[in-house]
């Protein structure tokens, strides 16, 4: 029996853009020392530090990275997006990402979009995010930005919290 896949009607993120730039690696998204451990939620208490050290401290759950090109290169680990996440960030938009980072924020049900115009945002500008559209609004500016929508699919593994809990609720 072939199941169907729902589509989430919409899916929208809010919060406060803070800004990185080109090459962010997964060393700088999260150290090696800290690789120990796999809870997001202390991987997320060092998330960025070696780069900004006060990163955590101006995180509101909800809150957006948006970054240059080749975002999350560097070594494959899945700590990297689960760090991001720890720390409460709710989407990562940058003007590309490595391809490994791609399949690994997947995994663990972290939005990310690319977008060419991260340039026009500014560090602690307010962004709704319609992932089902493919929208970026500046809430501070009024600027809109069109970007690929989210596959709908990719939104169910984010809505279930990664791919591990979406095979799970897909094969109850």
């Amino acid at each position: 029996m072939k199941r169907k896949l729902s589509r989430p009607e919409s899916m929208i993120l809010k919060g406060k853009a803070h800004k990185l730039g080109d090459d962010v690696n997964t060393d700088d998204i999260i150290a090696a020392k800290y690789l120990v451990s796999t809870d997001a939620k202390e991987l997320g208490r060092h998330c960025m530090e070696s780069i900004k050290t006060d990163f955590v401290s101006k995180i509101n759950v909800g809150d957006i990275i948006v970054a240059g090109k080749n975002f999350g290169c560097g070594s494959s680990r899945e700590h990297a997006p689960l760090a991001i996440k720890g720390c409460g960030v709710s989407a990562v938009v940058a003007r590309s990402f490595a391809a490994i980072f791609f399949r690994n924020a997947i995994n663990i049900g972290l939005p990310f979009l690319e977008s060419q115009d991260v340039d026009k945002i500014n560090e602690g500008d307010e962004l709704e995010i319609d992932l089902s559209g493919g929208i970026i609004k500046n809430l501070k500016t009024g600027e809109t930005y069109k970007t690929q929508a989210f596959p709908g699919f990719l939104q169910e593994i984010v809505e279930k919290g990664g791919l591990m809990n979406y095979i799970k609720k897909r094969c109850q």
